[in-house]
């Protein structure tokens, strides 16, 4: 995980509608920028609908929710409509803007080792250093956490 304090590394993805997105479009506006490992899984999408339930009052304080995962441009069109989220989610199939922020480890499940994305938030300010930074983030509440850390 990155340390807070640090500049958040600039990218720039396609979003679930194929536009590109950079980080350095939202200076001028706190950025959660939140990493999950799999579009239509329980807790990403637990997840997501959480952020969506918010999202009027996180735009309300001036910040957006930025959602990034390795699935597709597709995945995630599919993944916004179903469930009518209305931020920007990310699709990251090279893996680097994973690695940049230092998500993509090495997973233990069931006595089996692989590499994935641990879920992990950041809250990044208007000038574009890490401010806030969350690992063994609890997907369904993740949201409402990230809401109260913008209040407080």
């Amino acid at each position: 995980m990155l340390e807070v304090g640090t500049k958040a590394p600039d990218f720039t993805l396609l979003d679930q509608n194929g536009q590109e997105v950079s980080l350095s479009q939202f200076k001028g506006k706190k950025v959660i920028l939140y990493f999950y490992s799999k579009d239509n899984t329980p807790g990403c999408t637990k997840q997501a609908c959480n952020y969506a339930e918010n999202y009027p009052n996180i735009e309300a304080k001036n910040a957006v929710v930025i959602g990034i995962s390795k699935d597709s441009v597709k995945s995630h069109d599919k993944f916004a409509q179903k469930y009518q989220l209305p931020f920007t989610i990310l699709a990251d199939p090279e893996l680097e803007v994973l690695k940049a922020y230092d998500v993509w480890k090495l997973k233990k499940m069931y006595g089996r080792e692989f590499m994935g994305v641990v879920r992990t938030t950041y809250l990044i300010d208007e000038q574009g250093t890490i401010i806030k930074a969350f690992g063994k983030v609890k997907a369904a509440e993740d949201g409402n956490k990230m809401l109260q850390e913008l209040t407080d």
